[in-house]
């Protein structure tokens, strides 16, 4: 799962791949490597430096232990890019922003996206152009690339999701594997293994969630469990939980009575 060309074909912010050996590697470093595109747009772009209708973690005199952030209180249309530095949250121009969701940074959300009311960004989130993070959906540690709708009730966790991938509702990116009573008492998590072809591979990291490529359908209410590889087109029979390991690009998933086959184009 080197090549990148299995899952996504316009990366976005190429740099965010650079120096990777697996696909998944950049939720590893995701909070290191937003800070440097954070620091490239402050240099490169011109942009608002206040944004009226939210409250932030800083106007309030309690204890956040989940890091800065803001709260939406009122709709909000950006007419420019705004870059809040004190937050490490960068919005470009054209995305809406609707009452009650909330963004913590670091977070970069690009231009023309729908921020819905009740969305929870949970910081280290990429968000690319054109995307959606709707109603009681929850990201977090994530990449989301461009024309991509997460739009009703999903979660997102430690994931990289291509462009034009539709998330639909209910569905979940799982990033948590089950844990045995040791762990649990002893305070620690085994590493996400995930099996491929050639073996296998140690992600050595305790959460990982999906891998998803571009045009991927997700039905309502499936569930994509840690360490699972989806390639381009594939689609998701709804309601189904598709374990770990590689699925190629133009499969299409549905229940066991049912047999996986390539979808025709």
């Amino acid at each position: 799962m080197k090549d990148l060309n299995l899952f996504f074909s316009d990366l976005g912010e190429p740099e965010i791949f650079a120096d990777c050996q697996w696909v998944w590697e950049p939720i590893n470093t995701l909070g290191t490597r937003l800070e440097q595109l954070l620091r490239n747009k402050a240099q490169k772009e011109s942009y608002a430096s206040h944004l009226p209708g939210v409250k932030t973690t800083f106007d309030s005199a309690s204890y956040h232990r989940g890091g800065k952030g803001l709260y939406v209180q009122d709709w909000i249309d950006l007419a420019e890019p705004v870059f809040l530095k004190e937050l490490d949250i960068f919005i470009g121009r054209g995305t809406q922003l609707e009452p009650s969701a909330i963004i913590k940074g670091p977070a970069i959300i690009g231009e023309n996206c729908d921020i819905r009311q009740g969305a929870y960004i949970r910081g280290n989130a990429l968000i690319g152009n054109h995307s959606v993070v709707g109603h009681a959906t929850e990201l977090k540690n994530s990449i989301l690339m461009n024309h991509t709708e997460a739009g009703h009730f999903n979660y997102i966790g430690d994931s990289i999701v291509g462009s034009h991938v539709n998330l639909g509702a209910g569905s979940k990116l799982a990033n948590l594997q089950f844990r045995s009573a040791d762990e649990k008492l002893k305070n620690y998590i085994n590493p996400i293994q995930i099996p491929l072809d050639s073996g296998i591979v140690d992600t050595e990291m305790e959460k990982l969630g999906a891998v998803i490529g571009d045009n991927v359908e997700l039905g309502c209410n499936s569930i994509i469990c840690p360490g699972a590889l989806i390639g381009k087109d594939v689609w998701v029979y709804p309601g189904l939980t598709i374990p770990k390991g590689y699925y190629p690009e133009g499969t299409l998933l549905v229940p066991k009575d049912r047999k996986p086959r390539t979808i025709r184009k």
